[in-house]
């Protein structure tokens, strides 16, 4: 496998603890863009936070969003997989349903509701199921989401290698949480970070000994090593 593309998570991959993007990792992956690879961010975040991040980064100006609700080439020009009127209605019931349901104050979102981790996430899977609601509850360790059901990372990620011309297996997916395991069962090779929770290593083909930013770096490490038969000189070699 000769990877062409890489599917890279945000909070808790390229951030350190209290969500500071790690400047190694930053580097590492424009370091990957100058050697022919097209960094795809691939997030809960929403695509304008997204796409602003991938201009200051020098990664490539294809994004992901709001855990594969939306696609977006441009600032303006975004696909939007998902109707956000089916995750409102979902967080309303919910809401009436269990004790502490909140939505966490973030960005204005297109696709999803995003809630704060302050519920028992099982509790909320069992109302959902219970309403036969036609969305997934996730928790990406930074907040709860609500996505329209069959819209995932691996939903969005797909798109977006369609518009750049690259398959799945030629793509690596880098991430920590259970949001990402969709793309690590698409992309042809994946890495769990340290960080990641348990249910997310074993869907990997790889994990980091590092966890968030550090992680990213040895991961990236790693992958050079491994495809490309190279070190990054001047990175962390943990």
């Amino acid at each position: 496998m000769k990877p062409k593309a890489f599917a890279v998570d945000v909070d808790g991959t390229l951030t350190e603890d209290g969500g500071v993007i790690n400047l190694e990792a930053a580097f590492a992956l424009r370091l990957m863009e100058r050697l022919g690879e097209r960094v795809i961010l691939t997030s809960g975040r929403t695509p304008l936070e997204l796409f602003a991040l991938a201009i200051y980064l020098g990664t490539t100006r294809v994004i992901v969003g709001e855990n594969g609700g939306v696609v977006a080439i441009t600032p303006t020009t975004m696909a939007l997989l998902a109707d956000r009127a089916l995750c409102l209605e979902a967080y309303e019931v919910l809401a009436r349903s269990i004790e502490g349901v909140k939505m966490k104050p973030v960005f204005p979102r297109f696709t999803d509701v995003v809630l704060e981790r302050t519920f028992d996430i099982e509790a909320g899977r069992r109302v959902i199921e219970q309403h036969n609601l036609p969305v997934q509850l996730t928790d990406s360790k930074y907040a709860y989401h609500i996505n329209q059901q069959g819209v995932n990372k691996a939903t969005g990620l797909s798109l977006a290698l369609k518009h750049l011309s690259i398959k799945p297996e030629e793509t690596i997916a880098i991430g920590d949480s259970e949001t990402d395991i969709p793309i690590f069962k698409l992309c042809g090779y994946s890495i769990a970070l340290a960080n990641a929770t348990s249910e997310t290593k074993q869907a990997a083909k790889h994990t980091t000994k590092s966890g968030n930013g550090e992680g990213l770096v040895e991961a990236l490490n790693h992958i050079t090593e491994e495809f490309f038969k190279i070190k990054l000189e001047g990175l962390n070699q943990r």
